[in-house]
């Protein structure tokens, strides 16, 4: 099976080819599951696909297990991470009849830092060329870019305008006496970024690209006209809610929130003075957060810690289990509409939400996120990808189908060199797309 690779495209054309089948390895490591799934990339008649998209996916191997080492999406047990690497590749390697090499990960720990930039230049009344768009971008990343702590993540032309005039889809080759960009810059923080790339290391793997988790969610679940007319992607996993805003087509804001599925086992664990695994159990086994009356008189028996013999147990009403589940997720959306709104996109949340990740599929989360911040909620569940297992088509699994969905995208980023970035060095991206493989 040989390599395919094409030289780099600038940041206004397409990066694979139409008539071309390709293979891409992702990795989803999450705080309580870790997740690497093999597909080809299929061409398909572009009718028939979101806009944007030439391929359609074919999952040809998966493997998923419990995560360990990972803490509200931080590593905190390399080693650990490592083991589950080693084993989830192996898994879809199995299934998939070859080995992987390279992979694209995702990213929620770091401190994922959104901003928004504007920056506008004079150019003398005449035809806008590609080399005033770098100059632009540049003077950008030296304007914003100054921690040394951080680096650049992801960086997506959001807005054209000339003359002050905005809106411009595509300004080369039009005139104007001032050319301005907007741009939408997402930083991490380095440690973060090379610890994760070092526990990927170990398993004798490596990263081509990392992509934050809520960027890749969004890809998997929204649909054309969410991404053009505007939408909130609220990620729910098990230790971090992630968010991201798309708008006209673009990711415009992204932001984590350090609260997920696991703050909710924490919380049954220590209000009903049971063990984690049996506050788990209870999550899984009884997830809603809108109590009946016929729940008050519902009564569990449930061994207390350190019970070994389960002749000590404590009786809980799953009325009392729900709202134990709701005063957690009542903090989480009120954060959440909290960071929409300093965002200063808080209108386009108003719109529509989509709601995806494996905490998300709590009964009455919709109903409480209509009440609280948008009356039209959906669930979002990956689509755009075909040979699935059952298990895998929940919401579970949005981040690491949209990462397989991403190569499609990256067109819309742009290049910000090594100075800036980790991920946009000669060495990674030259050839630009080298995790591709041709299928034979």
């Amino acid at each position: 099976m040989s390599i395919f690779t094409m030289p780099f495209s600038s940041q206004y054309t397409g990066c694979l080819l139409s008539n071309r089948t390709y293979i891409v390895s992702a990795l989803d490591i999450g705080s309580t599951k870790t997740v690497c799934m093999i597909g080809k990339l299929v061409p398909q008649n572009t009718t028939s696909l979101l806009s944007g998209r030439t391929h359609r996916i074919e999952v040809i191997g998966i493997g998923c297990q419990q995560s360990h080492g990972v803490k509200m999406g931080t590593i905190v047990d390399i080693d650990a991470v490592e083991r589950v690497v080693r084993q989830v590749v192996d898994a879809a390697e199995r299934m998939a009849g070859f080995t992987v090499d390279n992979l694209l990960v995702n990213i929620s720990a770091g401190c994922l830092k959104s901003q928004q930039h504007f920056v506008e230049m004079k150019i003398g009344w005449r035809e806008v060329n590609d080399s005033d768009i770098q100059i632009l971008l540049k003077s950008s990343f030296r304007r914003y870019l100054r921690d040394q702590k951080r680096t650049l993540l992801h960086s997506i032309i959001t807005d054209y305008a000339l003359d002050g005039k905005s809106g411009i889809k595509s300004p080369i080759s039009m005139f104007a006496d001032k050319i301005g960009i907007e741009s939408h810059l997402l930083t991490v923080e380095k440690s973060s970024m090379k610890n994760l790339e070092r526990a990927i290391n170990r398993a004798h793997l490596s990263v081509e690209r990392m992509v934050a988790s809520p960027y890749a969610s969004g890809l998997a679940t929204l649909v054309d006209d969410e991404f053009e007319l505007g939408s909130v992607v609220i990620d729910m996993g098990g230790g971090t809610t992630k968010i991201a805003i798309f708008d006209k087509g673009k990711l415009v804001y992204m932001d984590v929130i350090a609260i997920g599925g696991s703050h909710v086992t924490n919380d049954l664990a220590r209000g009903l003075s049971i063990s984690l695994d049996n506050a788990e159990r209870l999550k899984v086994m009884h997830p809603s957060i809108i109590p009946s009356l016929a729940d008050e008189h519902d009564i569990l028996s449930i061994p207390t810690i350190g019970n070994a013999d389960h002749n000590d147990l404590v009786q809980v009403s799953r009325a009392m289990i729900s709202r134990i589940i709701q005063a957690r997720i009542e903090e989480t959306f009120e954060l959440i509409g909290e960071r929409i709104k300093k965002s200063g996109f808080s209108s386009l949340a108003s719109k529509r939400i989509v709601l995806t990740g494996g905490a998300s599929q709590v009964i009455g989360l919709q109903e409480m996120l209509r009440e609280t911040i948008c009356s039209n909620v959906r669930m979002g569940r990956p689509i755009g990808a075909v040979g699935l297992p059952f298990s895998a088509r929940s919401p579970a699994f949005s981040t690491v189908i949209g990462l397989m969905i991403y190569p499609q995208l990256i067109a819309k980023e742009v290049d910000c060199g090594e100075e800036y970035s980790s991920f946009w060095s000669k060495r990674q991206f030259s050839p630009f797309i080298n995790w591709f493989r041709k299928s034979s």
